[in-house]
């Protein structure tokens, strides 16, 4: 009786050395979102070069393939160790990742609008109705939480209202006018009220850890997505709309100053973070070039897209690197 005891797995608290899929971490759906955002870059500039549409096809394609893998993972982890995954949801940091599943999904819907309307609609609906459960029962942990520390803070507390905000992008063309006012609304106000305490952060208090310190590029993402968004609802630029998109470039020339830091630190999945915000930016000047005529915006969505290309090759590298090293899943 007591040998079966002791080699019963405890799902309370797996032996570290053993299991990995206890520690694999909600982090891992931030790659979804940056392939899924390098699938709708490539798709953007199609326009221009033509070839750019099959490239889009192809990371889509590897993109979805991506999420159902991470997926699979993710519930085979909240089967077997559910006590994990209540871990991760009381953790300060990794709460703010957990919305990046249907901000994927919602990205997935709006990157196979073109291919399959009608599955395009139900993927977004399921997004839309996840996106919505997560945005208040994150927010409501923060509110009840009464252990947050500044230095818990990061540019990654923006994903929640981030992914509301991608809800018009696609809502708007099916017809769901309304749900993507109120989904916007809240992102928008929820971005400025965290704008203020991220802000408060990066000046009066210590730096972010270096672990964390690649989400700094979360900044450009809200903006740059409630431009395309906003656009989306209204169809056309108008100053409001031109204050979001300058907003995600002065963010960018304020990341962009933080390169030398970013090159001096080990890699972790939170470098999965310089992937989607620039295809957001990418995708918000092409927007702005097909709307404006603007070629100024539309060289910047180019130059921005060959960067976002060689970034995400590097994470490609860097990530399977990390998972034939054995440094992924680990405890932290």
């Amino acid at each position: 009786m007591s040998d079966q005891m002791t080699d019963t797995p405890d799902p309370i608290t797996p032996p570290a050395e053993t299991s990995r899929l206890a520690h694999f971490p909600v982090t891992f759906f931030a790659i979804v979102m940056g392939l899924m955002g390098l699938s709708l870059a490539l798709h953007a500039g199609a326009p221009a070069y033509e070839w750019l549409l099959h490239a889009s096809s192809l990371v889509l394609l590897i993109g979805a393939a991506v999420l159902l893998v991470v997926s699979a993972f993710y519930v085979a982890k909240a089967l077997r160790y559910p006590a994990m995954v209540v871990e991760e949801w009381h953790h300060p940091v990794k709460l703010a990742f957990f919305p990046t599943f249907t901000v994927s999904l919602l990205l997935l819907a709006t990157a196979i609008h073109t291919y399959s309307a009608p599955l395009a609609e139900w993927i977004w609906l399921v997004g839309v109705v996840g996106q919505g459960v997560l945005t208040v029962a994150v927010i409501t942990g923060w509110i009840s939480h009464r252990s947050f520390q500044v230095g818990h803070l990061t540019p990654a507390w923006f994903i929640p209202a981030v992914g509301n905000v991608i809800v018009p992008i696609l809502g708007a063309r099916l017809g769901y006018i309304e749900t993507s006012w109120l989904l916007f609304s809240g992102g928008i106000i929820f971005w400025i009220v965290l704008l203020t305490l991220v802000m408060n952060r990066l000046i009066f208090h210590d730096p972010i850890v270096a672990r964390l310190f690649p989400t700094m590029v979360i900044l450009i993402a809200p903006p740059a997505v409630a431009f395309l968004a906003y656009v989306s609802m209204t169809g056309e630029i108008d100053g409001f709309a031109r204050i979001l998109l300058n907003a995600g470039y002065i963010f960018a020339v304020l990341v962009v100053a933080q390169v030398p830091k970013l090159a001096k630190l080990p890699f972790a999945l939170s470098w999965w973070a310089l992937s989607f915000p620039p295809a957001a930016l990418s995708i918000a000047s092409f927007r702005f070039s097909q709307l404006d005529g603007s070629r100024g915006h539309q060289t910047i969505g180019v130059l921005i897209l060959i960067l976002l290309v060689v970034v995400v090759a590097g994470l490609v590298f860097r990530t399977g690197q990390a998972i034939a090293r054995g440094e992924i899943c680990q405890p932290e």
